[in-house]
């Protein structure tokens, strides 16, 4: 992917949502996107017609993080798509997406929960907390209790990511931790410094941790070597999402001045930056197969951004 090849123009807002946007994702096929945000509110939108489809209200405090089930979705709810959420009120929801319905509320978390991810089957949810766990949810199960608790932390977890077999999480206890958890093997990589998210690269051999330094860092998932670091951003107090593009070429983050980055995955070189949001960019989300990202921002918005 060339550098013009970048989606830098801006081709909607999304406005729906009052105060500050905490974080925006793409479903699996791209067509539609899901945010949240300090209102205590979910938003359901097509972000390519920057159409507002549907609203979820059930938090009692501020929703950090949602995600939809990674099943190819051909017509928005045919599939009888479910998705989860999590945030201040330390709980995690687990939704109907056509109904808007609640099927189950899971609690245990002792604080906020900052992440949440379903499994590749839509079958467990895994939470990321400020008590210093991760926690799984059976969905199929109408027990409310965790299947799994990983306590191993000594501070706050901020991100996840799940593989088949393993669960990746980072900490603002400098680690970035992966549990596999058919052998029930534990592996951390101390950066040194408080991760506050992590992402896969898309052929999953490495995984990008954010960090309070104003760093990103990628690693190399099977050996932990560092293999690069990107610089460029600030990054100091806030939650700020990174990625990869969809073909690996370039890593993307916001910053807490409203800018967004993109490096050359390789060289680390900064390739592109521009003023993107008014204030800090909580979030960034690339398009799974076109050249397209959404940003979300504390300014309440989420934009849509093409090449």
């Amino acid at each position: 992917m060339s550098v013009s090849d970048l989606p830098r123009k801006e081709v909607n807002v999304l406005k729906g949502h009052e105060g500050a946007v905490l974080a925006a994702r793409f479903n699996s096929d791209g067509n539609y996107c899901l945010s949240c945000g300090k209102d205590r509110n979910i938003c359901l939108w097509n972000p390519h017609r920057g159409i507002l489809i549907k609203t979820y209200k059930s938090h009692g405090r501020e929703v950090r993080d949602v995600h939809v089930t990674p099943y190819q979705w051909v017509i928005v709810f045919r599939d009888n798509s479910k998705l989860c959420s999590c945030g201040g009120d330390r709980q995690i929801f687990y939704w109907d997406v056509s109904t808007g319905r609640v099927i189950r509320k899971f609690r245990g978390h002792d604080g906020e929960v900052n992440a949440v991810k379903f499994n590749e089957y839509s079958s467990v949810i895994v939470s990321a907390g400020y008590d210093q766990s991760l926690r799984a949810w059976d969905c199929r199960s109408h027990s409310t209790e965790p299947i799994q608790i990983i306590d191993t932390f000594l501070d706050s977890v901020m991100s996840v990511c799940l593989t088949k077999s393993e669960i990746i999480a980072g900490s603002v206890d400098g680690t970035v931790r992966t549990f596999d958890i058919r052998i029930g093997r534990e592996l951390s990589d101390n950066l040194g410094q408080p991760v506050n998210c992590i992402a896969m690269s898309n052929d999953s051999n490495c995984i990008l941790a954010s960090c309070l330094d104003s760093t990103l860092r990628l690693l190399d998932r099977s050996s932990g070597e560092l293999l690069q670091e990107y610089k460029g951003h600030t990054c100091k107090s806030y939650k700020l999402d990174c990625c990869l593009t969809n073909t690996d070429a370039h890593v993307t983050g916001g910053s807490e001045d409203g800018f967004i980055y993109f490096w050359d995955l390789v060289d680390a070189s900064v390739v592109s930056s521009f003023q993107a949001h008014s204030s800090v960019v909580t979030s960034v989300s690339y398009h799974p197969k076109e050249n397209c990202m959404i940003t979300a921002s504390v300014d309440g918005t989420i934009r849509v951004w093409k090449t």
